[in-house]
């Protein structure tokens, strides 16, 4: 069997150890001769799973006291309305900092619920520059993408919104690096990038920004009900949670997310470098604002022709999932914390071998 390495931007790639693990529990979890697909939410082994896996997030990410967390789902998509609709409380105003599709989409679900107004927004596949001063001091909260999975921007440095809370999607770069939670009210994230497989959201938020909804708010929709019942109010998504308790405990084991960092830097530094010396491929976006998780590239002169051949080539090398976003074109490869050094390495010399090739 050839090896295959899968750059999807999500759902991606999980953890071989992981997958291994889960395989070999998968018929009888813990002597129970139960899947841990079969066990009811509301047994003492499934109570279990899921202290752990919020004790070994809390760990990864040193999560304090008075922040919460939450294991939701409807993805990424359905807290672009349960923020507003569980924030937007006070003045009915926030800001939105908009950097590319997602938080676009943000947005304009948020537009539903008060009044949004725009506070930086990408040029040129940039993040812009903010200070506290553009902010406005009666909105409830200010809205980020941290990481631009479509375009491949990122936020290196955090908007400074004094007193208003800063709420991250932070879909595709939570766990891929340390961060310091204490500086948001509000962290979600869609599990299928670097936390598990898709149907899992994760949530983590300030317990002050709990309990202040309408009466008019859905009883699923409001982050209290979830809070006080610790994510099992309704079925919540039993495997999806013990697959990512058991990614959780292989980040720890790596040596957590200090570890994880340098190896994901190291990948990212590989393609970039790659990519900056081809004279037939480009990474577009300005080294100030790379992601190190999503690396769109393109042929110099946009040959489309050329890259349709690449991507058609790569996947018969066992290099999978490389095409580019439709609304950006070229290619793209996703290097999530599961993709090993090996499988950047094995992708860059497919692109000095294309480029020998072609040139």
């Amino acid at each position: 069997m050839k090896t295959v390495y899968n750059f999807s931007a999500g759902p991606s790639a999980l953890p071989k150890d992981v997958l291994a693990k889960a395989q070999s529990e998968l018929l009888s979890y813990n002597g129970s001769g139960m899947s841990v697909m079969e066990l009811s939410h509301r047994s003492n082994l499934f109570a279990q799973i899921i202290a752990d896996a919020e004790a070994r997030l809390r760990e990864l990410l040193s999560i304090p006291n008075q922040y919460r967390v939450l294991f939701l789902q409807g993805g990424a998509s359905q807290q672009f309305a349960m923020v507003p609709m569980n924030l937007m409380i006070k003045h009915q105003k926030a800001d939105y900092v908009i950097t590319g599709s997602w938080s676009q989409k943000a947005f304009k679900e948020a537009e539903k619920f008060g009044q949004v107004r725009i506070v930086g927004q990408t040029s040129n596949n940039q993040i812009p520059e903010l200070s506290q001063d553009m902010f406005d001091p009666e909105a409830d909260y200010v809205h980020i993408t941290t990481n631009n999975t479509i375009e491949g921007t990122a936020f290196h440095d955090l908007p400074d919104t004094g007193s208003i809370p800063l709420v991250a999607d932070a879909s595709s770069n939570l766990l891929s690096t340390p961060l310091d939670v204490t500086k948001f009210g509000l962290i979600y994230a869609g599990a299928q990038k670097n936390i598990g497989p898709a149907g899992l959201t994760v949530v983590i938020i300030r317990e002050d920004l709990l309990g202040h909804t309408s009466e008019t708010v859905p009883t699923m929709l409001d982050y209290k009900t979830h809070a006080d019942k610790a994510s099992l109010y309704n079925t919540p998504p039993t495997f999806a949670i013990y697959m990512a308790k058991l990614v959780f405990e292989w980040l720890l084991d790596l040596g957590g997310l200090s570890e994880i960092e340098k190896i994901n830097r190291q990948k990212a530094e590989l393609l970039y470098q790659t990519l900056d010396h081809s004279k037939l491929f480009e990474a577009p976006i300005d080294p100030k604002y790379r992601s190190i998780m999503n690396i769109p590239f393109k042929t110099i002169d946009n040959n489309q022709e050329l890259e349709a051949a690449f991507i058609k080539e790569a996947q018969l090398q066992g290099l999978e999932t490389l095409k580019g976003h439709r609304s950006v074109g070229g290619m793209r490869a996703s290097i999530y914390n599961a993709m090993p050094y090996e499988g950047v390495e094995a992708l860059v010399e497919f692109i000095q071998q294309f480029e020998r090739k072609h040139s």
